[in-house]
């Protein structure tokens, strides 16, 4: 998820699936740039009881961008407020830890033009450090790569080396 409007819409989304479940506890956490919301919702629990330790499970495990919303069907057997607490923090841990987590990094778009012989020696290097956009060949071989943002300097510095500086980059 990248935006609180977007988490807002999931749980809404979950809510509507599941409108005759007694309870769609929900909690969000989505950083945007050097913004960020978060919001829990007991849904008619008693408050701070189940959302705010769903929420908690989010914290715990620096997630972010990402909303977790937990159905209840009531059946019939009350749980008083630590019961419910446990309930809803055990099963929001359990989806998560069984959920996929995609690591997200912030990207550098670069291209770079080299020579047949260099594009062959930096191969293995390219496909370590980043991903292909694009590949052009005619006179020479050019790139456009995704890199990592924090692996960029290395990246550049270990590329400039293997061709001992014989080819064009730019970053863009």
């Amino acid at each position: 998820m990248e935006s609180e409007a977007e988490a807002k819409a999931f749980i809404k989304g979950i809510k509507e699936l599941h409108r005759d479940a007694n309870h769609n506890v929900s909690a969000y956490f989505i950083k945007e740039k050097s913004s960020f919301a978060l919001k829990y919702d007991d849904n008619g629990e008693p408050a701070g009881s189940s959302g705010k330790p769903v929420f908690k499970i989010l914290e715990s495990k620096e997630i972010q961008n990402a909303a977790v919303v937990v159905t209840r069907y009531f059946g019939g057997i009350k749980l008083g407020f630590g019961g419910l607490s446990r309930a809803y923090r055990d099963t929001a841990l359990s989806a998560i830890e069984e959920a996929e987590v995609i690591e997200v990094f912030e990207q550098v778009r670069l291209r770079i033009r080299l020579g047949y012989a260099e594009s062959q020696k930096v191969r293995n290097l390219i496909e370590k450090y980043s991903v292909i956009q694009e590949e052009k060949y005619s006179d020479a071989v050019e790139l456009i790569l995704l890199v990592r943002g924090d692996l960029e300097d290395e990246f550049i510095k270990k590329i400039i080396d293997q061709t001992k500086n014989k080819l064009a980059l730019e970053r863009f």
